[in-house]
């Protein structure tokens, strides 16, 4: 590699390392004070960098919100990606499961994040919802409609499934205060974990199998 090609590269690695950081310190801030609740100045204090360093980056307060909720969603919707028709259905509905929860353990404050813009009317969130994300939901309950067309799964609608799905998994995190104040427990706890998945599992796939 040439020396330009490697100094390229270098400042590339660098300009993407400085974006990773300042929507690592962004997270935190936005989930728990919302877009209007935080300033770019603090975001930018948090980060270790200069305001005028971060609208580099980041042109607007709107524009990191933006990028940090599409990157989001891109860890939330990781594991629904990986369903397949190839896959028997209750071992990738089991499965799905796990990575959901898995999830909600790893990223909560992603999930309590892109809740909170849900709350709000998703107003920045709008255009993504009805393309991609609409777009791989209808391609993902097509796969799952194919496995109730197969036998492998009840008659029901593949919308309510991903619907309950989601809503049950990611309770363990939007509002994991609850669940610690009631149970003394997170998802954190590997016993907990465990108990988690077994019970929901249970749940979700006794209602969906034939």
């Amino acid at each position: 590699m040439s020396e330009t090609k490697a100094s390229a590269s270098r400042r590339s690695r660098a300009a993407n390392q400085k974006r990773r950081t300042i929507l690592s310190a962004a997270l935190p801030l936005f989930s728990q004070f919302g877009l209007h609740g935080t300033s770019l100045e603090r975001v930018a204090e948090s980060a270790d960098v200069s305001k005028t360093n971060l609208l580099y980056y980041f042109p607007s307060k709107e524009a990191l919100y933006i990028a940090l909720l599409e990157d989001l969603l891109e860890v939330w919707l990781a594991p629904l990606k990986a369903f397949s028709a190839q896959q028997d259905a209750i071992t990738a509905i089991e499965h799905y499961i796990l990575l959901k929860l898995t999830v909600s353990r790893d990223h909560p404050q992603a999930s309590k994040l892109f809740c909170l813009e849900m709350l709000q009317g998703a107003p920045l969130l709008t255009h993504t919802l009805n393309t991609a994300l609409k777009q791989l939901v209808d391609e993902k309950s097509a796969i799952i409609q194919g496995w109730i067309d197969a036998g492998q799964l009840a008659p029901i609608d593949p919308l309510h499934l991903l619907f309950t799905l989601w809503a049950t998994t990611q309770h363990y995190a939007d509002f994991g205060v609850q669940v610690a104040a009631i149970s003394g427990k997170n998802l954190d706890d590997p016993v907990f974990f465990q108990q988690t998945f077994d019970n929901v599992k249970r749940i979700i796939i006794r209602g969906i199998t034939c």
